[in-house]
């Protein structure tokens, strides 16, 4: 015969509520009485129903994590160390991926998908709408951004202007006066992405020293090596007299390795380059990158996130705010000084 709430409730001696927000890991509810329902529901064979315990309490213990791509380094990584950390806690993660092309990302973000769903909200490397933004705060549920985002929710990154300018001024200190640039996406275009943080680090870097930028030494990578390597022929057929290139990811930066190889141009004597990430790969094809630790951001995320809800211990800095994450300069194999 199987047991339910209530057996569990009449054995430990406490309310069905109790019972729940005993199993549930719940607040409230003091350590002896946790124990003693924990016990009375193990000798019962009692499990709590996920839809029971939602309907219950009002909570799913899930989250959603929102994500232009799955299948690209930065972001699969991100959401490995988000997951890990939500599931340590007994919370899972319900994933919508958004797809980003040169036409653009559709569908846009709904947040009936969500609604009832989920108890936060993590959007990881997904360039918001203001009005997209809103929409998911008529939820009512926290939201907290990973890469890009917002100041008004807390943001877990990197400070993307520095690394850029850190980037840029190595190439420049090399002797490096002519730096191209590959970028993300159209949609990433905003005063709070990475990309555009990016090239402000890069034109700023540039200025330090003299060289206005021209427009036509940026293209558009896509995030992945096809654009990478397209972007790269593009730029190098406007500009073939630029010596450096800075990618804003490495996975772009090993498509500018294959474009310069099919052009027939070495690397680093023809033009050197440098990524950011420090992708596994990058070691293996010489990469000099810009690496940040991209699973321990996904992972301070969602602590945050558990910590917004009530579900562990609420730091006060992280309910506003930003955590940033340091990069380190690695220097391999694809940056020398330019030959002229």
């Amino acid at each position: 015969m199987a047991h339910g709430i209530e057996d569990v409730a009449r054995e430990a001696g406490v309310s069905t509520a109790t019972v729940s927000r005993a199993l549930r890991g719940m607040p409230n509810v003091s350590e002896a009485t946790r124990a003693r329902v924990e016990v009375a529901a193990r000798r019962l064979g009692y499990r709590a129903s996920p839809s029971a315990a939602a309907l219950a309490t009002g909570r799913t213990r899930t989250i959603g994590l929102l994500t232009p791509w799955i299948n690209r380094w930065y972001f699969s990584n991100v959401i490995e160390g988000a997951e890990r950390r939500l599931r340590a806690a007994g919370y899972d993660a319900l994933l919508y991926s958004f797809a980003v092309s040169e036409q653009g990302r559709t569908p846009r973000v709904d947040p009936e998908v969500l609604r009832r769903r989920v108890d936060g909200i993590l959007v990881v490397g997904l360039p918001l709408e203001p009005a997209e933004v809103a929409a998911l705060e008529a939820l009512g549920v926290p939201i907290v951004f990973v890469g890009t985002g917002r100041g008004d929710h807390p943001v877990v990154g990197i400070d993307d202007v520095g690394l850029a300018r850190a980037a840029t001024h190595y190439l420049i200190g090399l002797g490096h006066r002519r730096i191209g640039h590959i970028t993300g996406t159209p949609d990433d275009l905003r005063s709070w992405t990475p990309p555009v943080d990016r090239r402000l680090g890069w034109a700023s870097a540039l200025r330090d020293v003299g060289i206005e930028v021209e427009p036509t030494w940026e293209e558009f990578g896509f995030f992945d090596i096809e654009g990478g390597t397209a972007s790269t022929h593009r730029l190098l057929d406007r500009h073939p007299e630029l010596t450096a290139i800075f990618v804003a990811s490495d996975e772009m930066a090993m498509g500018a390795l294959l474009a310069a190889r099919e052009r027939g141009l070495r690397v680093p004597e023809d033009v050197s380059i440098v990524g950011v990430d420090g992708h596994e790969i990058s070691e293996l094809v010489g990469l000099t990158t810009m690496a940040q630790p991209v699973e321990a951001q996904g992972a301070a995320a969602a602590g945050i996130m558990l910590g917004l809800i009530g579900a562990e211990p609420r730091r006060v800095e992280d309910v506003q705010g930003a955590a940033a994450f340091p990069t380190t300069l690695v220097v391999r194999r694809t940056t020398t000084a330019p030959r002229d």
